[in-house]
């Protein structure tokens, strides 16, 4: 049985407003069902994980003291 492929980068912290890790991007009830889903689940939350970081790190720019 191959390997379930998971984005964690082992930086679990939830980013409050969007209720996302910081690390890998992922809800929590998406860390929590991780292995029950099927591959192509898990495949189109990976191809969704780039542009939810994305909006994450905009956040946390914007909102940065100058």
């Amino acid at each position: 049985m191959p390997a379930i492929v998971s984005p964690c980068e082992k930086i679990c912290q939830v980013d409050p407003p969007s209720g996302l890790c910081r690390g890998c991007g992922r809800r929590l009830d998406e860390i929590a069902g991780w292995s029950t889903y099927t591959d192509a689940e898990r495949a189109q939350i990976m191809m969704d994980l780039p542009r939810r970081l994305e909006a994450v790190q905009a956040r946390h720019r914007r909102a940065a003291p100058t």
